[in-house]
């Protein structure tokens, strides 16, 4: 398809809108800055989000940030097992067991009830929870993440089997450890109407949400009725704080006991961590990309992507935004995991020759294009260097700079054109893959990229049981998202954190908090 491209040269307005962005992420939310210290003592743990709730429902989730909370009031059958090796541990759960590749046993301690006047957990809330999950009455947005369940058959009050449809490999690694494994209260979310909005309906782990203020904090209490290993801190207070130089400020400024930072100050916190801190060095499995929505009029021309992919300098991006701490990634799954790819089809380098002649065979002039982002110091740097490396060819970019809460909204936005993406993860590539099937175009498959081949490997990978061939259809899977002229995978980033003096963090293989089970020192 040929279009009318109207240049819009990148001007001072241009920079001084994405300036003033910048700027606005360097405030931190309401409520902060009044405090003098934060202190063990006062019971009371303070930690930084990356983004704001959206949702205390399980099915509508929209990632980390909501799990972060959702594993401190829920419970699962098991959850990830804190630690550098990947693992699980029994949390609702006394006993679990897969009988054979399609049942697993499961029964549930007989000391966990619910709020609100709710009752005891049973195998009924189970089935009740994960069955809603594949609902097509409920469309959950994580249902990927249940892979073919069937139902759940009850055997006993507190005893149960999940019963699949066929092999999930996965089932140990995301749906029951991660979100979906949240199991809820039946006769709470049917008394709901049958969803959840931001405030729950019945909680029943180690701490209670007490408070939700919209983009300023959440403050979690203990649970005085919880009946398992005693939650270390009275309180525990989260901030969505979208920028991690913002999350530093605050920390050093004694506001934040525990949070991600950039990693242009891992060498500086090396060397010293202020009020008596401590870093702590993490691989990542976040994956960051340029993305390109297929189905705008913009991008139908698979030589001007190509000609895009081929001019982004993903080093210079590395240098620029995370100061060489970062490796360039091959693909959506970091090494280690199964499918990871040696190379990428493109070569990191930008290969501004090729580049240009591509441009030039798809015959299109004058291109401008809009590139949206999540306002974070570390984005507004990668976009630049996108917008300098692309203007070497000849194509104009403006940059988007977005709060959380409408960058996060972007899955139904049509008019998207490029977009600068990180999708957290879990420790399989099945999680990877779902977001990018078919099915997701319009909810978390933001570049609308549908591909028969990749939907069936996405499918048939999940039953697959030899880690070889498994990994071989990963790879073709990866494969395919590049060729389609969508993609430019950038990094999988590192994952250092920092906490204060007091806190004895409990974090997962990558990093990632699990707040339930945080100490003090």
């Amino acid at each position: 398809m040929k279009i009318e491209w109207t240049k819009a040269p990148v001007g001072r307005r241009t920079f001084l809108k994405g300036a003033t962005a910048l700027g606005a992420a360097s405030a931190l939310p309401m409520g902060m800055g009044s405090h003098v210290m934060a202190s063990p003592d006062d019971g009371v743990l303070r930690v930084r989000a990356y983004g704001d709730l959206k949702s205390m429902d399980p099915a509508y989730s929209v990632g980390l940030v909501d799990e972060t909370m959702h594993s401190c009031v829920y419970n699962k059958l098991i959850q990830y097992k804190p630690g550098r090796e990947w693992d699980w541990q029994l949390d609702a759960a006394t006993m679990i067991e897969q009988v054979d590749p399609t049942h697993v046993k499961f029964a549930l301690r007989d000391d966990i009830g619910f709020t609100n006047g709710f009752g005891a957990m049973t195998a009924e809330d189970v089935k009740f929870s994960f069955e809603r999950i594949v609902s097509e009455e409920i469309a959950s947005t994580n249902r990927p993440d249940m892979g073919p369940l069937s139902h759940v058959e009850i055997t006993g009050e507190r005893e149960g089997t999940i019963v699949m449809n066929e092999p999930f490999t996965p089932l140990f690694s995301i749906a029951l450890p991660y979100i979906v494994g949240n199991i809820i209260s039946k006769k709470a979310t049917e008394a709901a109407g049958g969803r959840i909005g931001t405030d729950p309906v019945a909680e029943s782990g180690p701490y209670l949400r007490d408070s939700w203020s919209a983009k300023s904090k959440s403050v979690l209490k203990r649970n005085p009725d919880w009946k398992g290993e005693a939650a270390a801190w009275d309180t525990i207070e989260i901030y969505p704080i979208d920028d991690e130089n913002t999350a530093e400020i605050a920390f050093e400024a004694g506001e934040l006991d525990f949070t991600r930072v950039s990693l242009g100050a891992v060498e500086r916190y090396r060397s010293d961590v202020p009020n008596g801190g401590s870093l702590i060095e993490y691989p990542s499995l976040f994956y960051v990309w340029l993305g390109m929505n297929l189905d705008h009029p913009k991008l139908q021309n698979i030589k001007l992507r190509q000609a895009i992919q081929h001019a982004i300098d993903v080093p210079s991006i590395l240098q620029a935004a995370y100061f060489n701490a970062a490796d360039a990634s091959t693909g959506i799954l970091a090494p280690g995991l199964p499918g990871n790819r040696e190379n990428s089809l493109i070569p990191p380098e930008a290969n501004f020759e090729k580049a240009a002649a591509l441009l030039a065979e798809s015959g299109e002039t004058n291109v401008t294009l809009t590139l949206d982002i999540l306002n974070k110091t570390t984005n507004s740097v990668m976009a630049q260097v996108i917008q300098a490396t692309l203007a070497q060819i000849g194509i104009t970019v403006e940059i988007n700079n977005l709060e959380s809460g409408a960058f996060w909204a972007s899955g139904d936005n049509e008019n998207l054109q490029l977009i600068l993406n990180r999708y957290s993860m879990t420790p399989d590539p099945y999680y990877a893959t779902s977001w990018f099937v078919s099915d997701q175009i319009g909810i978390w498959n933001w570049e609308r990229f549908s591909n028969e081949e990749f939907d069936k490997i996405h499918i048939d990978a999940s039953r697959e049981t030899d880690f070889d061939k498994r990994a071989t259809m990963y790879r073709r899977a990866q494969d395919l998202m590049e060729e389609s002229g969508a993609y430019r995978f950038i990094t999988h980033e590192a994952n250092p954190v920092v906490h204060s003096a007091g806190v004895i963090p409990a974090l997962r293989p990558d990093g990632i908090a699990q707040l339930r089970y945080f100490g003090k020192s």
